[in-house]
């Protein structure tokens, strides 16, 4: 039986990031006892909403600029979700902005939920696509006010109807029973384990009967993510192997999702966890080092690079063999020489010369100068970049409540600490710790620093090795 109550919720937005972006309009359609409630109110942002969102849904600044903020209606919210399971159409994006919101007036807000893109993918297995426009066109579904808030709502809950119209009634009771079923915890854990563990970005780290952790993970929504281990619909060989051995869980919480990754990152390698082996190889990360005068380049481990200078040094590589197959895709596309690669050591042509990919430096064809000219050209994607500011920096990240605030110092890729009160900061900056390069800490930053702000101390000194 579909859950009783149900609450068919559906949000329009001024863009795809729950973090940064804003709620302007939410539709809700309450299902109660068979009997339908509609509400739904346009939401002032404080933003200006982009053009290309205003020609998608409607809405424009004018329509919204006197209309209730969210803190206004926020009690009505979640007065009509309460007791419900919270069903939507990519449900995470809509629970993701709604606890955004909730959460910047301090407020929590959780509940169970259910995704019609999941259910439909369950139940109509041979069809590829599952957007709200395909699933209005399959199923024959009134689309009066699309990309409007309560008119997607009205059309999940006619999606609803109709599976229970063209499909058996246990099969579809099945499926949702399946997505909403809650997770089947260790016997070895006590009940509550799960409620104990907060919505929040942060780490955890799962303990058997010995001192060392089994395992360490991070999410932005730790409760989630632990509870993904131990559900049927997610479980692995290493979560079968880690339900038997788990018999405790210790969480550490942080502002946000660097945080949480550059823990992660911390914790794994200096704890080596047992199931964390895709993890732990990265400690084994490399990066190519490729001389200005012709010479097969050196796998350069990261302990040894001298993150001020990044001339010349390409990656990061997970480990040498990754490298070393990079660089035969790169001989592939650009005809390069294996043997002046240095992926083999052949006299007279290399293979690929043999099978006419190599343009001929290992005969004489092409000088070598011009040959490595051509293999620094195929590389400059994967160049490493030089640090770009001047001294250290700091990015804040504060918790969705306010509650916490965390800033992180770096300087020349390195992550120096993070401190959580002005004291900490001060002493941070005031004698910074010797760290080594970390080419995981660099992936996590080069993929970040173009949409974080960042403080920077051009005169704060450091040393790093």
């Amino acid at each position: 039986m579909f859950p009783n109550p149900a609450a068919f919720v559906d949000l329009e937005t001024t863009g795809m990031t729950a973090s940064d972006d804003r709620v302007t309009e939410v539709g809700i359609v309450r299902i109660e006892g068979g009997h339908a409630t509609e509400w739904s109110s346009l939401v002032n942002p404080d933003c200006s909403i982009p053009a290309a969102i205003q020609a998608l849904t409607g809405i424009s600044n004018a329509m919204v600029a006197k209309a209730p903020r969210f803190a206004e209606i926020a009690s009505e919210v979640a007065a009509r979700i309460a007791g419900c399971v919270f069903v939507a159409h990519n449900a995470r994006f809509d629970y993701g902005f709604l606890r955004h919101e909730f959460g910047r007036l301090g407020q929590a807000f959780t509940a169970k939920v259910l995704c019609t893109v999941k259910l439909s993918r369950r139940l109509l297995t041979d069809v590829a696509r599952h957007n709200l426009d395909s699933l209005i066109e399959r199923h024959r579904l009134p689309s009066l006010d699309r990309h409007r808030a309560l008119g997607d709502a009205r059309i999940l809950w006619a999606f609803v109807q109709a599976l229970y119209r063209d499909r058996p009634e246990d099969e579809i009771d099945a499926a949702v029973g399946r997505i909403l079923r809650a997770p089947s915890l260790p016997p070895q854990l006590p009940a509550g384990a799960l409620e104990a563990i907060p919505e929040s970005p942060g780490v955890y780290r799962f303990y058997g009967l010995n001192p060392m952790p089994l395992y360490v993970g991070k999410s932005i929504n730790l409760r989630e993510r632990v509870a993904s281990h131990f559900s049927s619909d997610y479980r692995s060989a290493n979560d079968l192997r880690l339900s038997s051995e788990l018999v405790r869980i210790e969480i550490e919480e942080t502002a946000g999702e660097l945080g949480a990754l550059l823990r992660e990152s911390q914790l794994v390698k200096s704890l080596l966890p047992a199931y964390n082996q895709r993890l732990r190889r990265r400690a084994d990360l490399i990066a190519l080092g490729v001389m200005a005068a012709p010479s097969p380049p050196d796998y350069v481990r990261a302990d040894v690079i001298e993150p001020r200078d990044m001339h010349g040094l390409y990656g990061p590589f997970s480990s040498r063999r990754a490298a070393r197959e990079t660089l035969r895709d790169l001989a592939d596309e650009a005809q390069l020489c294996w043997r002046l690669l240095g992926l083999e050591r052949r006299t007279g042509p290399c293979f690929a010369r043999q099978i006419k990919r190599c343009a001929g430096a290992c005969v004489g064809a092409e000088t070598p100068e011009a040959h490595h000219q051509r293999f620094r050209q195929a590389l400059e994607p994967y160049a490493l970049r030089q640090w770009p500011y001047e001294g250290i920096i700091s990015i804040q990240e504060s918790s969705l409540t306010g509650e916490r605030t965390d800033v992180h110092l770096f300087r020349d890729w390195c992550w120096l600490g993070t401190a959580t009160d002005p004291g900490t900061l001060h002493a941070l900056l005031e004698a910074p710790p010797r760290v080594a390069f970390d080419l995981d800490v660099y992936r996590i930053l080069c993929k970040r620093l173009p949409r974080l702000r960042v403080q920077t101390f051009p005169h704060a000194t450091s040393a790093v090795h």
